[in-house]
């Protein structure tokens, strides 16, 4: 196993991790700035305000893309696994 093997291999699964990572986080930061303007304009400082929708937000955003990110995740191990002989070298 090369130099380049072992930088391919990381740099995809970082690649991977920032792909499958991306909509939560996104659906995270959008929700956020939306609660906090709010919280701003209307004097509200609750901390559960800022916490429950960014939770029910971030689980329905998981149900949407999971089928996504799941195929992503498998579509890595499986290039993993089929060039694991070169890997072993």
């Amino acid at each position: 196993m090369t130099i380049d093997d072992v930088t391919r291999v990381i740099r995809d699964g970082l690649f991977t991790i920032i792909e499958c990572s991306l909509p939560m986080l996104l659906v995270s930061l959008v929700i956020g700035l939306l609660v906090s303007i709010f919280q701003t304009v209307t004097s509200i400082q609750e901390q559960t305000l800022t916490f429950v929708p960014k939770v029910i937000c971030v689980f329905l955003a998981l149900t949407l893309a999971g089928n996504w990110m799941l195929g992503k995740m498998v579509t890595y191990m499986s290039d993993l696994w089929q060039n694991f002989a070169v890997y072993i070298r």
